[in-house]
């Protein structure tokens, strides 16, 4: 352990830190070297964390069936009274909360693994203890095989290839909603708030990508007036997918980081209420055709294309959050570069909105944050460490002010940590 630390120290000098302000409009930011903070809990996917009165708490890692990489129990939390004390937990100090069980692959409820990407606190609860999970799903076709009548589920017929091997299938993602009255301790599945059907999978030869067959996913969600609002990555085609009139223009039209929203009040039973922004407004349901934020997508001339392909470029997993000191959303996102997602840098987009509403679409062009080449790195988020005032103010990685610690997976060939090496200081 102590060796691959030391690795990871020779190789930071090498990697491109950027300082940007551009006009006097702009928002700007400061990369600033920090000491290196290891997070010692399994994590691959968004940082879920809330504050349950004066405790602050994060829901780490994976739980669920998984033919790929095995049944898994790394869905943990862990509390402290400010977000440095939990970030330097041991792993021993991170608790299992009471999971609801997967089902048999025919049943109804839970198929596949799931990890909570973020947690919304419902406010009518002075206590603080009613909380809905987010959460990204991952299926295959033997863990949620289709069914005529529902039309739900997935054929194993041309199936692209998964993670682990050329035999391997590629997942499909979802995300749902999760439901816990007491803090996080234990959780209720409420069931799928996202999804695309079989129709839309993209299989071979077309899908060569080594990443998901299709769906939706990697998501991250703020409140804003009265609905929830989900930015997630699209995955699927848009539209009918047949290999005989597949076209990479229209796959790659309806995919990059997009956004849906669910009013507050559907929470509890959340399948069928979501909608997706459509190019107009939010009117496509939660299992039709979306249209992705086009600040967001990179051009085909640029080496953007569709996330089938693995050589193509877009991003992917957002983070968002909502910046007290700026008075603007900020997101961060991945580059996927090459197959299964590969990517060495780290990127950043605003809008000065607070009411998503009609200015849901009203991203900046990312910018560069951070590079480090030969490295892979994915899920950046901001985390409320190293603000004066963030225990006092109950920032977490949804809400934050001036300064904030980078976190982000850091994969060097089979080795990955979730890692902390700067904070980031924004300028107005």
């Amino acid at each position: 352990m102590s060796k691959y630390f030391k690795f990871i120290g020779l190789l930071l000098p090498f990697c491109t830190m950027c300082s940007q302000k551009e006009n006097k409009k702009d928002i700007g930011f400061e990369l600033i070297k920090e000491p290196t903070l290891y997070f010692k809990s399994f994590v691959d996917c968004n940082m879920a964390e809330v504050w349950v009165g004066d405790t602050f708490r994060i829901f780490p890692g994976k739980y669920g069936e998984d033919p790929l990489w095995g049944y898994s129990k790394e869905l943990k939390y862990a509390s402290g009274n400010n977000a440095q004390e939990v970030f330097n937990k041991k792993y021993e100090d991170f608790k299992e909360p009471k999971m609801p069980l997967n089902v048999a692959p025919t049943a109804e409820g839970l198929h596949g693994a799931v990890w909570f990407e973020t947690v919304y606190q419902d406010h009518k609860d002075k206590s603080g203890k009613t909380l809905y999970a987010l959460y990204h799903n991952e299926n295959y076709p033997n863990t949620l095989p289709y069914n005529n009548k529902t039309g739900k589920g997935y054929i194993n017929k041309n199936w692209p290839q998964g993670l682990t091997g050329a035999q391997t299938p590629a997942a499909v993602c979802r995300i749902g909603i999760m439901k816990s009255i007491n803090g996080g301790y234990s959780w209720e599945d409420k069931g799928i708030v996202l999804e695309d059907l079989q129709n839309r999978m993209i299989l071979k030869p077309h899908n060569n990508s080594v990443t998901f067959a299709g769906g939706v996913g990697d998501p991250s969600a703020v409140a804003s007036g009265d609905y929830l609002y989900i930015f997630y990555g699209e995955y699927g085609y848009a539209g009918n997918y047949e290999a005989a009139s597949y076209s990479k223009e229209k796959e790659y039209a309806g995919q990059c980081i997009s956004i849906a929203r669910i009013k507050l009040t559907d929470l509890d039973q959340p399948t069928g209420k979501a909608k997706r922004y459509d190019g107009k407004g939010f009117q496509a349901n939660y299992d039709a055709i979306g249209s992705p934020i086009k600040n967001i997508q990179i051009a085909m001339k640029e080496g953007g294309g569709p996330s089938s392909d693995s050589n193509s470029k877009y991003y992917w997993g957002p983070s968002v959050s909502w910046n007290h000191y700026l008075q603007a959303w900020v997101m961060l996102m991945a580059k996927s570069e090459g197959p299964s997602w590969k990517g060495s840098s780290i990127y950043v987009s605003f809008n000065k909105n607070f009411i998503l509403d009609n200015n849901s679409q009203d991203w900046t062009v990312p910018k560069l944050i951070l590079s480090i080449p030969g490295h892979i790195i994915w899920y950046p988020s901001l985390q409320p460490i190293g603000e004066a005032n963030a225990q006092k103010l109950k920032y977490t990685s949804l809400q934050l002010g001036e300064k904030a610690r980078l976190f982000y997976k850091d994969q060097t060939k089979d080795t990955a940590v979730y890692i902390s090496n700067y904070s980031i200081q924004f300028k107005k």
